[in-house]
């Protein structure tokens, strides 16, 4: 029953988004109205069950082993796969500096503040692991409505990818600082000095995040090499399912020798789409664009649909004064990070980061999934102590999606961020669907096919590149991609356009088919 009850719940949800699109209501970004979704339908089994006409207790609670199995490393590795590594790379210092700093100051200024105030008796005792654990957790953020916002009203790109570029990084530092305060906990530490922890803590976390890292980063590599020496274009059945072996290969490898998977894929993704993509046939860049797509979707709407029916699903502990305080520094702590660190960058950047960006970068720290999960995760006794955390969690996820999510818009449009002709473009159009864009949209980029004297002209011989990128541009990607020749292209156009004529030949002589559809098709 469980089975059928998550797929019940997801064709729900689809629906919902159909019904979203078909009816233009762009103004409600997905993941509000999947959540929203989600609470009503808690409601409704709860009176089904108050009414004890069925229990599905066991079918509506969320199991955080099949979170992390099953459900994350998709939406992580399509995130990284669909990055535009152009304005990546370029701000990557930033990004960097934003997702592990930034995140570490805002892990520790909410697990301290949560420790002292348990101190001081103003709010329920936590040690200082559970508190570092529990700041870790909340530090994840998921501007996913955000992102949407800011593509519809066409903010400055560099905000757009300083947001989305340190959520992306952000999610699997949060993740790696949670399981290094777990590791901690499981530990008797009773006998080591504070300095100790610290410095054990901090080489935990180092192996977790650089090990990761240079694994994903490894695997990715090998791939590109062995789609760039092994010619499967001419089989893409073969081609895409070496591309889902590969995908997943890094997050069971690290998982297996103690890493972070999550970190691993995500590096995985990145390098993937950076090299190994372009070694591809145009039918399986196409098919593995959108399966990832679509997957990453699927999962982020189940995730979202059970964060709405967690309200209703297991135990809550609620306590007034944990859950202000809490929202307070979670506040606090993003502004800790965010203003800070953006003073500081902005000595070594030559594109500034204004007030405004650093305000809307504070103001988009929301929380999703990931803390929602994580928090369900934690092995803490008492269970009283597990409730209150992740009533806690829910109550902040909620409050930042429901409330800051839904503000963005107007708080941009206040503050003139946006472009000004863009403004007055999309006064009466403002598309915050994803799901809509993405079905929409091929990326260039990932369609890029250039024979050696047009990479050579595109990349090599321009004297703006500088850093990493004129080193990828000149020694890597020659090494892992491969330079295509016109008989190449001349087969892949041939391979796409046999397959067009065959589904169009499919369509003229279905059922439904006739004359008129035949022109309107043309």
């Amino acid at each position: 029953m469980t089975i059928f009850f998550s797929l019940l719940v997801l064709a729900i949800c689809i629906i919902l988004v159909h019904l979203l699109i078909r009816y233009r209501l762009h103004f409600l970004p997905e993941s509000v109205a999947v959540v929203s979704l989600g609470i009503l339908m808690g409601a409704v089994i709860k009176i089904i069950e108050f009414k004890k006409l069925a229990n599905w207790k066991e079918e509506e609670m969320f199991r955080p082993n099949m979170f992390f199995l099953l459900l994350l490393p998709p939406i992580i590795f399509e995130s990284g796969y669909s990055l535009h590594k152009g304005n990546f790379f370029q701000n990557i210092g930033s990004i960097t500096l934003f997702a592990v700093f930034g995140t570490a100051i805002s892990a520790f200024v909410v697990g301290g503040g949560i420790y002292f105030l348990g101190q001081a008796d103003v709010i329920s005792k936590l040690n200082m692991t559970d508190s570092f654990a529990f700041g870790s957790l909340i530090s994840a953020v998921d501007p996913v409505a955000t992102i949407a916002i800011f593509n519809a009203l066409h903010v400055d790109p560099v905000l757009n990818m300083l947001v989305f570029g340190e959520s992306i990084l952000n999610d699997a530092v949060s993740i790696v600082l949670t399981n290094t305060a777990e590791g901690l906990t499981r530990k008797n530490m009773s006998d080591v000095s504070g300095w100790q922890t610290f410095l054990q803590a901090l080489g935990y976390f180092l192996k977790m995040f650089f090990g990761s890292a240079a694994l994903g980063t490894l695997t990715g590599l090998i791939s590109a090499l062995v789609l760039k020496h092994i010619d499967l274009r001419k089989t893409p059945s073969l081609e895409f399912g070496m591309m889902i072996i590969f995908a997943y290969l890094p997050y069971g490898l690290a998982e297996g020798i103690s890493l972070s998977g999550i970190m691993a894929i995500l590096f995985s993704g990145i390098v993937m789409s950076h090299y190994t993509h372009h070694n591809l046939s145009p039918v399986t860049q196409i098919l593995m664009q959108q399966t990832l797509r679509t997957v990453a979707f699927l999962c982020e709407t189940c995730v979202f649909a059970f964060l709405g029916l967690s309200i209703f699903s297991f135990p809550h502990k609620f306590e007034i004064s944990f859950v202000i305080w809490c929202i307070v520094l979670v506040l606090f702590a993003r502004a800790v990070n965010i203003f800070p660190l953006s003073y500081l960058l902005n000595f070594f950047r030559d594109h500034k980061i204004t007030p405004k960006m650093m305000f809307i970068m504070w103001f988009s720290g929301l929380r999703g999934a990931i803390p929602y999960a994580l928090s369900l995760h934690l092995d803490l006794e008492p269970m009283e102590k597990r409730q209150l955390i992740g009533t806690t969690t829910i109550i902040i996820v909620l409050f930042t999606i429901l409330l800051l999510g839904g503000s963005t818009m107007p708080l941009i449009r206040l503050m003139d961020i946006e472009d000004a002709k863009a403004r007055r473009r999309n006064k009466k159009d403002v598309n915050l669907s994803k799901t809509e864009k993405m079905g929409n949209t091929i990326e260039s980029e990932h369609l890029s096919e250039l024979t050696e004297e047009e990479y050579e002209a595109h990349y090599i011989r321009r004297q703006d590149l500088k850093g990493f990128v004129w080193l990828d541009a000149k020694y890597l990607n020659p090494f892992f991609t491969r330079r295509l020749t016109q008989e190449d292209l001349h087969h892949g156009r041939i391979q796409m356009k046999t397959l067009t004529n065959k589904w169009y030949e499919e369509v003229r002589q279905g059922p439904s088919g006739s004359e008129d559809d035949e022109q309107e098709l043309l």
